[in-house]
Formats: C-alpha cells, structure tokens, sequence
C-alpha cells in the first residue's frame, strides 16, 4: 500500500519561505506526474505545481516565479520550495501522485499559515 507522507508546513510571516516534501512509502511504479494542490477555507482544492516524469513543470498562474516544484526520483520524494509566501497562499497543501492506470495517490495534507 502507497502512503504519501507530507511535512514541512507551518506558520510564516508575509514575505517569508517555506520547503514542502512529500515522500512515498511504497513502490510507485505507474506514475506519470507527481504534483502540489491546495485547499483554503471556503474554497476548492487547485493546483499548484506539477512535475511530469520528463521534467516539465506547470505552475498555477498565482505562484509562477514564487514556488518551485522538484523531484528526487531516488528518494520517492517531491518538494515544493515556497518563496515571497502572502496571507493568500494560506491554505491545506495536498501532494498528489498521478498514475498512468488507477487513482490518484494523495497525501493528507500539510497547513500552511502565512500571518504577520
């Protein structure tokens, strides 16, 4: 059984940096796409970043430039490293695994809280 493990969310201040890393426990071998959505209050989970197995990247339009997703393919481990953070990217982080057959593999998610 896959487990997705994610740490290192937290509280920052506006302006400050976080590293999220997602880690999978378990072989993965399907997979094409490992990526980072996000849920805040009162909204829909979105997508972040993403990362295909040829390693291109796709970032949701409010996070290109600040967020930088990256993957350690030895490790089973994906990170999202976050930069310029503000009040608006306070919200659950979720990392995902897509696999080329099955459903999606999906961590439990992280708290990120940027607050002055």
């Amino acid at each position: 059984q896959v487990q997705l493990v994610e740490s290192g969310g937290g509280l920052v201040q506006p302006g400050g940096s976080l590293r999220l890393s997602c880690t999978a426990s378990g072989s993965i071998f399907a997979s094409y796409a490992w990526g980072w959505y996000r849920q805040a209050p009162g909204k829909q989970r979105e997508m972040v970043a993403i990362t295909l197995n040829g390693g291109s990247t796709n970032y949701a339009d409010s996070v290109k430039g600040r967020f930088t997703i990256s993957r350690d393919n030895g490790k089973n481990t994906v990170y999202l490293d976050m930069s310029s953070l503000n009040v608006e990217d306070t919200a659950v982080y979720y990392c995902n695994v897509k696999q080329t057959r099955g459903p999606d593999y999906w961590g439990q998610g992280t708290q990120v809280t940027v607050s002055s």
